[in-house]
């Protein structure tokens, strides 16, 4: 894995990094950076990314408060009620692993400031 300069090297970095790579991988020569998208950068989306997020809950005991996985992600499968629930909600939002980070230090899903990052 190829960090970038002045990447974070603390415990919860390193636990978030390994999640992700168990998850849904990491590319071995493309740098990792904070600013790095799970969706756009990664490809992460649909069932991968519900799995993902359900871990990263579950490992670090996270509040995902008013997180919602349609500003970031498409649904899993096609269901003409989540494509209902969905409209309307305009272009993906990056979700970036400095927004996965900051949500972890602070134990909470605020997305107005976890959004206000980038």
């Amino acid at each position: 894995m190829n960090l970038a300069p002045h990447f974070p090297e603390d415990p919860v970095v390193q636990q978030l990094l390994q999640l992700l790579h168990e998850e849904i991988g990491l590319p071995k020569h493309k740098s990792i950076r904070l600013k790095t998208s799970l969706n756009f950068d990664l490809g992460c989306d649909g069932a991968e990314a519900r799995q993902f997020m359900e871990a990263l809950e579950q490992a670090f005991d996270l509040d995902l408060g008013d997180y919602d996985a349609y500003r970031y992600f498409n649904p899993p499968v096609f269901d003409v009620f989540l494509k209902h629930r969905a409209k309307g909600r305009g272009e993906k939002m990056p979700l970036t692993i400095g927004m996965l980070y900051l949500a972890i230090k602070t134990h909470s899903w605020d997305t107005q400031t976890l959004e206000n990052l980038s």
